[in-house]
C-alpha cells in the first residue's frame, strides 16, 4: 500500500530524513522506533503532505503523490493522527468529528459518525460538549475518530498514547488492533515501544534520520539492540 524510497526531507539546511525507504503493507500494523530527534514525526509528515521532500519519493497504491496536496491525499485515503492531538478546542465534539469528512463527497458520513461513537461512547455521551472540555485521553479518542471520519485506508499515527494512564493507552492500543481487523492499515509511532511492537506485524528503528534496523516485530522485541535502548532491558 506504501513504499517511502529513498526519502530526504529538511528543515531549511537541516537534513533531518537521510534517505529513508519503507514499505507497508495492505491490512498490516507497522510501527515506527526510535528516540526523540531521530525524524519519527518528519517522515509521517511527509507521507501526509505537511512537510516538503527534498528527493526520493512517497508511493501510495502504485502512485508518487510527492507532489499531490496534503488535502488531496486525505481524500485519496490517508489520514494522520498528529502528535499533541490538535483537535478543535472551541468546537464541539461532533463538529470536531464532521470536519474530518470535509472531503468527502459519498452518503456514509452518518454512518461513519455512529461507527466513531460506537468505538469511542464517550464521545457521543458528551458529543454536544466543546472538545476542550475534554481529558487528554478523550481528546485522543477524539483525535483518532476525527481521522476515521475521512474513511482512511491508511492512518498514520503519532505518539498516540503519550500522557495517558496506562489503563488508556491500552484502550487506545486495543482500539488499532480493532481498526487493523476492519480493513484500515496502519503506520505508528509510539513512545511504548513495547506495547507497540506487542500489536505491530513489522517494525523499523529509524536513528538519526536513517533506518537502523527492520524486520518482523516480534524479533526485534527480542533483538538485544533493541532490549538494551528502547525497552530498558
Amino acid at each position: 500500500m506504501l513504499k517511502v524510497d529513498r526519502l530526504v526531507s529538511r528543515y531549511g539546511r537541516i537534513e533531518a530524513l537521510h534517505g529513508v525507504s519503507l514499505d507497508v503493507a495492505a491490512g498490516e500494523i507497522v510501527t515506527l522506533v526510535g528516540n526523540n530527534g531521530a525524524g519519527k514525526t518528519t517522515l509521517l509528515r511527509a507521507i501526509s503532505g505537511v512537510q516538503p521532500v527534498a528527493s526520493g519519493a512517497v508511493i501510495f497504491e502504485g502512485e508518487n503523490i510527492n507532489r499531490m496536496p496534503a488535502h488531496v491525499r486525505v481524500v485519496r485515503g490517508i489520514a494522520q493522527v498528529p502528535e499533541g492531538r490538535q483537535v478543535f478546542t472551541p468546537l464541539s465534539i461532533e463538529d470536531n468529528l464532521r470536519l474530518g469528512a470535509f472531503g468527502r463527497k459519498d452518503a456514509h458520513v452518518a454512518r461513519d459518525l455512529e461507527r466513531v461513537y460506537a468505538l469511542f461512547p464517550v464521545l457521543h455521551e458528551k458529543r454536544g460538549l466543546l472538545a476542550g472540555g475534554l481529558s487528554g485521553g478523550q481528546q485522543q479518542m477524539l483525535a483518532i475518530g476525527r481521522a476515521l471520519m475521512s474513511n482512511p485506508r491508511l492512518l498514520l499515527l503519532d505518539e498516540p498514547s503519550m500522557g495517558l494512564a496506562p489503563v488508556l493507552v491500552n484502550q487506545i492500543l486495543a482500539t488499532l488492533t480493532s481498526l487493523r481487523t476492519d480493513g484500515v492499515t496502519i503506520l505508528l509511532v509510539e513512545q511504548n515501544v513495547a506495547a507497540a511492537l506487542a500489536i505491530a506485524d513489522r517494525a523499523y528503528v529509524l536513528e538519526t534520520g536513517r533506518i537502523a534496523l527492520d524486520g518482523n516485530a516480534a524479533d526485534l522485541a527480542r533483538d538485544p539492540r533493541v532490549r538494551d535502548t528502547y525497552l530498558g532491558v
